[in-house]
């Protein structure tokens, strides 16, 4: 299944926390004509390092779908954010 929601929270030191819940659809919509020319550019690197297109593209779709669920944690400082996808 494909991600839907990416939540990001930021712990401020001086203050509330910031969150923001981004949907990735209509994200993935909007920024189709970009997505298409990446795929036109994997394919493109694909032959030029001679990769088999088709499988390569079957392991970026599952990277994809096994994506919800990943946290990320980063702390600099006492600045803290995480993100996570689901």
């Amino acid at each position: 299944m494909m991600p839907q929601l990416l939540t990001v929270r930021v712990d401020r030191p001086q203050g509330r926390a910031i969150r923001v819940w981004i949907p990735l659809l209509p994200v993935a919509l909007v920024l189709a004509p970009l997505l298409i020319a990446a795929a036109l550019a994997g394919g493109v690197a694909c032959l030029v390092y001679r990769v088999r297109v088709v499988p390569a593209f079957g392991v970026g779709w599952r990277l994809l779908c096994a994506l919800p669920g990943t946290r990320v944690a980063i702390r600099e400082g006492h600045t803290a954010v995480l993100a996570s996808i689901r």
